[in-house]
Order: structure tokens, then C-alpha cells, then sequence
């Protein structure tokens, strides 16, 4: 089986120390109707809470009370309620719904109630944690356990990067991370603005790409750029400054494979269908279609 992908045009990249995002261009399509998860949540439209009183690592529950469908978009961060948490896969929540979402703990100190609801971290997963996150996924999908993590890889992996950028938390959260480096991610963010009529980007750091995103329309990724670049800053805040550079062809390769990759449907979670594929060479890449529109792809490349 496979996904249709738009064509795609890369950029030139933009550059920041060891950081390079390549934008990347489509022809305009219809786009889907929908809010993004922070919009709807600081509307109040939606809200994400704990299933239960007494919660559940792996799963959050979300009631959409308004007049259009919700996009929560894998890595993205939810924070509050018992404790912070990420989600596993992009998911389209339906107007007037509710809805079980599967999620990660990125907090692992903290099972206590902060807040009764969550709010928007305003952050992305780390390309390295989004990596974990999406093997593991896909593995839980293909064995049929839906779409669950190893937990204790993403653990591990918060850790890890705690320690290798010298960040401390009470709670082992990733949010302090990103509050430890809140001046070097501004800094970063200032050189890399949103190049306009983007549809994604590529990310590369040093000279190895490391992630893509798609998404339907300009529109979200504009919205979601600074968002989903956090997470690539703090990788990049972790590699000693290289000589070495991606260029656009190294992108264009990582691209032209993943359209010929052989991707396999998951049950979704929420409206449109889900699809997901590995490389031989230990791509992951996922992607969420909508009345034949790709709403949101990505690939985590291979280390």
C-alpha cells in the first residue's frame, strides 16, 4: 500500500550554528478543516484531562466541544494534571466528541495533580525522543497493542539529554529542560523564521538530516514552526560545532525514499487514516490522511 505525497520542492535552507531547516514547498491543495490543539485548547473549546481520577500513563481524554475537528500533532507537549506528557501519533479529533488520545509520560518524577486540565506545552519532542517514539509506536502497532510506547526509553531518553545539555529537574521533566535553555532557543528561533508559503521542513543537524514534517496547508506550518522547531534547537545545542553541512540533495534523497517506502495502515485514533513505514535503512515515518489530503507526514531518520 501506499501514500500519495505532494511533490515536493526544497528550499535553501536556513542556518544556525550546527541547526539547518530546509523549507519545504507543494502546490496548493484544499486543505482539511480543523484547530490546532493550542488554539482550541486556550479557546476552550477543548479540554484534555486525565481518564479517570486516578489517571493513566498511556492515555488522556479529550472532550471537543466546539464546531471543528482538533489536530494534535505527534511530539507535541501537553503540561499539567498529573503530569506532563506527549503525544504518540497525530491524531484528528471530531467536532462535539470526546475521545481517548495515547500519550507519553515526560515527566517521571510527578504523578500528583498540578492542574484538574492541560494546557500547551508550547514545545516539541527532541528529534532524538521523536525517533524513540516513533519506533516504538509503529512496533506496538504492527504487534497489535495500538499505539503505545516504551515508556522507559522515553524515560531514558529525557534523562539522557538532561544530562548531556547540563539541565536539572525535581520532577525529571522535559519542559525544564527547554527552561534551562530558553535564551540559546530564542536565539536560535530569531535566525530561523518561518519561510513563507511552507508546507514543511526538513531539519539537519551538522551535516546528517534528522527529521521532515509535511502538512496540508502553509497556514499550519506557520503556526506550528517555532513549536516544532524547539525540539530540533536542543538537539542541536548537544552537537560540538562541524564543518559539516546537509544540502539540499541530502534532503531530496530522504524524500524520494520515502515515497517509494511500503507503508501499512493503523486504526487511527480519531477521524482519517493512518499509514506507517519503515526503511531498510531504519527510517520511521508515519502519516495522517484526511478525505485524501496528507494532513500532517513525518520521518525520523536513522542515526
Amino acid at each position: 500500500m501506499s501514500v500519495t505525497f505532494p511533490e515536493i520542492k526544497v528550499g535553501d535552507p536556513i542556518r544556525h550554528e550546527g541547526l539547518a531547516v530546509f523549507p519545504l514547498f507543494a502546490e496548493p491543495s484544499h486543505g482539511v478543516d480543523y484547530a490546532l490543539s493550542d488554539e482550541a485548547i486556550n479557546k476552550g473549546s477543548v479540554t484534555v484531562e486525565e481518564v479517570s481520577e486516578s489517571g493513566s500513563v498511556p492515555d488522556l481524554a479529550v472532550e471537543n466541544s466546539g464546531d471543528l475537528r482538533v489536530l494534535f500533532l505527534e511530539g507535541e507537549e501537553l503540561v499539567g494534571a498529573k503530569q506532563n506528557r506527549i503525544l504518540n501519533t497525530s491524531v484528528l479529533i471530531a467536532a462535539h466528541t470526546k475521545s481517548k488520545i495515547p500519550v507519553s509520560c515526560v515527566e517521571a518524577g510527578r504523578w500528583g495533580y498540578k492542574s484538574r486540565q492541560f494546557g500547551s506545552g508550547g514545545t516539541h519532542s527532541p528529534s532524538a525522543l521523536r525517533r524513540v517514539l516513533k519506533a516504538s509506536v509503529s512496533k506496538s502497532v504492527r504487534e497489535n497493542r495500538g499505539h503505545r510506547s516504551d515508556q522507559g526509553e522515553v524515560w531514558e531518553e529525557v534523562a539522557r539529554q538532561q544530562s548531556a545539555l547540563g539541565a536539572s529537574s525535581g520532577t525529571s521533566a522535559m519542559s525544564d529542560t527547554f527552561e534551562a535553555h530558553r535564551k540559546r532557543l530564542d536565539e536560535f528561533r530569531e535566525n530561523l523564521n518561518y519561510v513563507e508559503g511552507a508546507v514543511g521542513a526538513a531539519v539537519a543537524v551538522g551535516g546528517k538530516v534528522v527529521a521532515i514534517d509535511l502538512f496540508d496547508k502553509p497556514a499550519t506550518c506557520g503556526k506550528v514552526w517555532n513549536r516544532l522547531l524547539s525540539g530540533a534547537i536542543l538537539g542541536a545545542l548537544e552537537v560540538q560545532q562541524t564543518d559539516k553541512q546537509a544540502e539540499r540533495a541530502d534532503v531530496e534523497r530522504v524524500l524520494t525514499d520515502l515515497s517509494e517506502l511500503s507503508w501499512e495502515p493503523a486504526d487511527p485514533i480519531g477521524e482519517g487514516a493512518e499509514y506507517r513505514a519503515e526503511s531498510p535503512i531504519g527510517d520511521h515515518a508515519s502519516a495522517l490522511v484526511f478525505d485524501g489530503t496528507l494532513v500532517h507526514g513525518s520521518v525520523m531518520c536513522a542515526v
